[in-house]
């Protein structure tokens, strides 16, 4: 028997067995305790315990939702060398990839967009995979010529660039990054001429940068007509809304080769059309029009997406994903391949928990062991056929083009699913025979589908990838421009059942969900050397702002037809899937208590109530349990999942910092977008810092997401004063529930620290704007409390009028 290309490895029983456990007996003492919260409210306080059961018992349910998925987590390991001894002897038998290259990741700075979008593309043309068996896709929304003249440059570059790689064996193979690192370079590095042309490789990269920064110089002072190209002709995207789609082959057979002759992998640039009237959807639009065309031009049956600024840091790391993908029994009910996201340029606290390693090195894994991780949008490596809309291959039986009918059965359904009758197939078709009428039928029905392309549509029913035959490149580039066109998505299932979905700016949570309903698998791949690598925003507004994208994205998905709630029962998604999905679309829902939540110090302290009544034995037995369990569930987890301790506390701080700014807008925004159609939109402007190392960590931009959390530090920080005032001039009975009540305080302040540094920059200021609004609010905040104080009881008996002195 042949040996398998990969094994799973599930946690060891004396690491996840306690944590079972644990997270049983919490599940029980929650039970208990929101049991002793319910039967004793707060009589001197009954709309602030009301209000804070309310929270807790949310703050309950969320945590379960969290913490199931993650019953069963496994990690898996690859055979690189039996790949290679199956399926490359001859560097012939391993499946073709398309690769998908988009610039749609708006972190960076416009000036580093060329050299970052460089690297990430001469990181895939030097990767460790047959030149013939690889096709790089580079998808240009904006139809920039800057980002064209870019490209044609780097593949320029790229002739000089592969055959060092590919010699020496370098890593990573993105130039900027491997030049850029601070380790022993001549390590196991035994050709004698390594050093030198090193050196020239060096030299030669920064002439690269040199001859982009030009270009760059060069588009900031934009022609009053519009750009021309080398013939003298009119750039056709000088207008971003309104131009045709663009196609340009470059590199690949009759495209050139590199300095020793070798070939290179061809490279495609393509520009979608953009016309006034239509809904280009954004990076969904952009995907879907990359699978249209790859299908036309290539047709590889897998696909691997990244974004412009994620690179290749694993030559390996398509080998890696093929070790699933190829397997002769995993691989027909496979739908994609997913790889952690790793970041680079973090600062070594990771203040605003950029790394998000308990995402990525907990969660991912505990889906790894139900039904596949989620798709997060890079890094990912699809099977063609998933996104196609068909379900998996559950038997060898059967093709896609087949009009079987069982007798007696009253109509035909389609691979899709869709079904119809014979009176319905017999319209329109007339003289025609049965099986005349179901191929008929069919074609219609597919060219409904995935629109009216006959080559495009014959390529879909090829499982194994491939062209069909007959076909020139002449009319394949045709084509190819055909299916870029703006309309021609119009009446068929593009973005609601086939490529990518629409509806939401978290696109890659629609789409990956879709694959898991319609019952195809997904495998979470981790390599000990990262296979990709992005860069991250690490000052605080711009992280706030990535983090509002993403929870607004999961608004609308919570408030759309697709959310997991609903959607897709009595299908093929298991029910630990979709609580794990049902958890991304809910939590930036848990802003609205947790905003709450964290104000309870402030207004305790400063009324003098608690929202806890006087405890009993049994009561304090079910607080201190549940305040061990908590611990120990996170301690366990942090054993079974490799996770450090301040990882993991830096994502608890940057929990509560996003969910008291960025989800709370988020819902707010997601509910004006879907309810009422207004879009609103956040300002943001900058303050200038220096050019030092993490120099934009200290880089300051103010956004109204920044309101929220100051106001709360500030209106804790008065709750303390005032408290501890109070109690030292007036005197307290007891000071159990006084220094509980600072504990709490002191909590949320200790959550928002990260957040308070950012706000403070590198000189310890705080900006103007900011200091006022909070100021303001929390003075009105204070304010109106006092003038309220809705818990103090109102004393009934005679006014001083009354009585006089005697009163």
């Amino acid at each position: 028997a042949r040996q398998p290309l990969w094994r799973k490895i599930p946690v060891s029983s004396s690491l996840i067995s306690p944590y079972r456990i644990v997270i049983v007996l919490r599940i029980i003492i929650l039970f208990f305790f929101l049991q002793f919260r319910v039967s004793t409210p707060v009589r001197d306080a009954f709309p602030l315990w009301l209000i804070s059961v309310m929270c807790e018992i949310w703050f309950a349910l969320s945590w379960i939702i969290d913490q199931l998925p993650k019953w069963n987590p496994i990690t898996r390991e690859t055979y690189l060398d039996r790949l290679c001894i199956r399926f490359e002897p001859n560097n012939n038998n391993l499946s073709p990839i398309d690769v998908f290259i988009t610039s749609f990741d708006h972190l960076f700075k416009e000036h580093d967009d060329p050299i970052v979008m460089a690297n990430t593309l001469l990181s895939i043309l030097a990767t460790d995979y047959p030149i013939n068996k690889l096709c790089v896709y580079v998808s240009d929304d904006g139809a920039s010529k800057l980002f064209f003249d870019s490209i044609v440059e780097t593949a320029e570059f790229a002739k000089r660039w592969v055959p060092f790689c590919k010699k020496h064996s370098v890593e990573p193979r993105a130039p900027q990054f491997y030049f850029s690192e601070k380790v022993d370079y001549l390590r196991d590095k035994v050709h004698p001429s390594f050093v030198k042309e090193r050196r020239a490789m060096k030299r030669e990269y920064e002439e690269f940068k040199v001859r982009i920064n030009a270009l760059v110089a060069k588009a900031m002072n934009k022609q009053e007509n519009g750009w021309v190209m080398e013939d003298d002709c009119p750039w056709p995207g000088n207008n971003t809304h309104d131009h045709p789609g663009m196609i340009q082959v470059m590199l690949g057979s009759g495209g050139g080769v590199d300095v020793e002759g070798n070939e290179l992998p061809r490279l495609v640039y393509i520009s979608p059309e953009k016309r006034p009237g239509y809904h280009h959807h954004n990076k969904a639009g952009a995907m879907n029009a990359l699978v249209r065309v790859s299908g036309v031009l290539t047709n590889a049956p897998f696909i691997l997406t990244l974004d412009c600024g994620h690179y290749l840091n694993n030559s390996k790391a398509m080998k890696e994903a093929m070790c699933f993908l190829m397997d002769p029994h995993l691989g027909k009910k496979l739908g994609y391949v997913q790889f952690p996201q790793r970041f680079d340029g973090i600062d070594h606290h990771d203040r605003y928990a950029n790394r998000n390693t308990v995402f990525f090195d907990i969660n991912m894994k505990g889906l790894d062991g139900i039904q596949g991780p989620m798709y997060v949008g890079t890094g990912c490596v699809f099977n063609r056929q998933a996104l196609y809309g068909y379900d998996p291959v559950v038997s060898e039986k059967g093709s896609k083009i087949t009009c079987e009918i069982e007798e007696g059965s009253e109509g035909y359904e389609d691979e899709l699913g869709n079904k119809f009758t014979f009176e319905e197939i017999e319209e329109g078709l007339e003289g025609y025979d049965k099986l005349d009428k179901l191929l008929l039928w069919s074609q219609k029905n597919l060219e409904k589908q995935f629109g009216q392309s006959p080559v495009f549509i014959a390529s879909t029913l090829m499982e194994s990838g491939g062209l069909p035959k007959g076909t020139n490149s002449i009319t394949l580039i045709k084509e190819a421009i055909h299916v870029l066109s703006c309309g021609y998505e119009e009446k068929t299932e593009w973005g609601k059942e086939i490529g990518w979905i629409y509806g939401s700016v978290s696109e890659d949570i629609l789409t990956g969900f879709k694959i898991h309903c319609r019952g195809w698998k997904s495998v979470y791949c981790m390599p000990k050397r990262p296979a990709f690598k992005g860069s991250s925003p690490i000052n605080l507004s711009d992280r706030l702002h990535q983090v509002f994208q993403r929870a607004l994205g999961s608004v609308e998905i919570f408030l759309s037809g697709h959310c997991p709630l609903w959607y897709g029962w009595g299908g093929k998604l298991k029910l630990l899937q979709r609580l794990a999905y049902t958890n991304t679309i809910v939590y930036p829902w848990t802003s609205i208590p947790l905003l709450v939540y964290c104000t309870i110090p402030a207004i305790c302290l400063l009324t003098g109530k608690f929202i806890i009544p006087t405890l009993s034995s049994i009561a304090s037995i079910w607080l201190l349990a549940l305040l061990l369990s908590t611990i120990a569930t996170s301690i366990l987890e942090l054993r079974w999942s490799g996770v450090s301790i301040d990882d993991w506390w830096r994502n608890e701080q940057f929990w509560v910092i996003s969910g008291v700014s960025a989800h709370l807008f988020a819902v707010f925004r997601g509910l004006l977008k879907v309810m009422a159609g207004i879009n609103t939109n956040f300002t943001m402007t900058t303050k200038a810092t220096n050019n030092a190392e993490f120099g934009e960590l200290y880089l300051f931009k103010w956004t109204t997401l920044l309101i929220p959390p100051t106001t709360l530090i500030i209106i804790n920080m008065v709750g303390i004063v005032a408290g501890v005032s109070d109690a030292v001039n007036n005197g307290y009975a007891s000071w159990g529930p006084m220094l509980c009540k600072l504990f709490f305080a002191f909590w949320v302040i200790l959550h928002l620290y990260p957040f308070l540094k950012g706000l403070m920059g590198r000189q310890n200021r705080t900006p103007t704007i900011v200091v006022l609004w909070s100021i303001l609010l929390a003075s009105i905040f204070s304010m109106i409390w006092v003038r309220i104080d809705p818990f103090l009881p109102k004393q009934t008996g005679p006014v001083l009028k009354q009585c006089g002195v005697e009163c």
